[in-house]
């Protein structure tokens, strides 16, 4: 593949995550200092729910072309091009003044954002031949700890030097940038064949051989190490750690480890296949998250604290790398985006779901025991992996689900 399309799939997910994770990670601390109460910061996170139901109008995106800016790019420059104008004129209002308008605009461009995610996944899946694309989802995983890290991180850094205004026409500006590069990309022509998806196919997708299997194992994937993630912040906190040294750590630092380790899992898919990774990533899973128990236990020694910590970001994001790879093998073509937004609606609805169990969990019975179900469920996720490959042979072996087209199966 060119690598001018390698720098541009990573553009893509940079900035399709940047602005939302400045809404997710950056703002809620603008709001807090500002005095805002967590019940009305809470109501931010309530947009992470787009991602889960963006499968709804996933088909209009397979469905809809736009002629001579093609299909999926003419989403893309659209979406691009609604992100940028809506962060300019988030930009120019008194946001921290007027909560409920910048919830809403914020709705507004989470969409916009998700929806550039459905388009891209789909390209993604057209320009990446089967042996690539355990590197290329170690791509869009990193593309999104880098917009995590901008967006989370940098942006907020910059805020009381540049300010409200400029944080937007910051992130903007980064848009405009990809922008530029989509306007000058020529999409792969697909099949004659491949004529787009319509509603029907979100039910036809989890009607194929082998994907009943699959979907238990996407419900159960994201549970162990999820609920482990969800409460690494509050057991920092319990134990005395600063908000500001919390930060740093989980965002700064474990997204450094998470992108070394995204693209370690991506050469070792390529190497060794998508069965002996997934496998041995859900058991190796179930070990790492035994690590934090002495974080659980109210360990505050850095050195005891700090390896498990460390072991957790080395998994999170591999694991997710994998499980992106295969669904990206089970979407089929002229349906890119209605198959792969399918399977990653019930793997991002788990992993939403996986935070708000383990603060349940860990109030009823403790940060131990919580970390015990944990890894218990892990151990559960490396079983349902071996039974799935062994019924399974074609995605074990690196072969897609779907109809091969564009010179590669997809």
């Amino acid at each position: 593949m060119k690598p001018a399309n390698w720098i541009l799939i990573a553009s893509l997910y940079v900035t399709q995550f940047l602005p939302v994770s400045f809404f997710f990670m950056g703002l809620p601390a603008i709001l807090r200092e500002q005095g805002r109460t967590l019940e009305e910061i809470g109501a931010l996170y309530l947009l992470g729910f787009v991602w889960v139901f963006k499968i709804l109008w996933a088909p209009l995106v397979d469905r809809i072309s736009f002629g001579k800016l093609g299909h999926y790019r003419g989403w893309l420059l659209t979406m691009q091009a609604a992100m940028i104008a809506m962060l300019v004129i988030i930009g120019q209002i008194d946001g921290l003044a007027n909560f409920p308008l910048l919830v809403v605009l914020g709705l507004v461009l989470t969409v916009f954002s998700a929806t550039q995610d459905i388009a891209t996944d789909a390209i993604t899946c057209r320009l990446l031949p089967a042996e690539l694309r355990g590197l290329g989802n170690s791509v869009q995983v990193a593309g999104g700890l880098v917009g995590i890290m901008l967006g989370g991180g940098l942006t907020l850094a910059l805020y009381p030097t540049i300010g409200w205004t400029g944080c937007f026409l910051m992130m903007a500006g980064v848009l405009a940038a990809c922008f530029v590069q989509v306007l000058f990309f020529r999409e792969p022509q697909a099949p004659a064949s491949a004529s787009g998806a319509g509603y029907g196919r979100i039910w036809r997708v989890w009607a194929r051989p082998g994907m009943a299997g699959w979907a238990a194992l996407m419900v159960i994937v994201p549970l162990g190490i999820g609920m482990i993630f969800a409460m690494l912040s509050p057991m920092l906190v319990d134990i005395g750690w600063p908000l500001e040294a919390v930060g740093f750590t989980l965002n700064i630092v474990g997204s450094l480890v998470g992108l070394l380790a995204v693209f370690g899992a991506g050469f070792l898919i390529r190497r060794y296949g998508r069965k002996r990774m997934l496998v041995a990533a859900a058991f190796a899973q179930a070990a790492i998250i035994l690590a934090v128990l002495p974080l659980a236990g109210g360990a505050r020694e850095t050195l005891v604290i700090l390896p498990g910590l460390v072991l957790v970001f080395l998994i999170y994001n591999p694991i997710a790398t994998v499980m992106l790879t295969i669904m990206m093998d089970r979407s089929a073509a002229g349906s890119e985006g209605t198959d792969f937004t399918a399977q990653y609606s019930l793997y991002s609805f788990m992993g939403f779901l996986s935070g708000a169990v383990a603060l349940q969990v860990a109030g009823a019975v403790g940060y131990q025991a919580l970390v015990l179900i944990a890894a218990g469920l892990a151990v559960v996720a490396g079983l349902l992996a071996i039974k799935l490959y062994r019924e399974d042979r074609a995605v074990a072996d690196g072969r897609a689900v779907g109809t091969p087209a564009y010179g590669v199966s997809c």
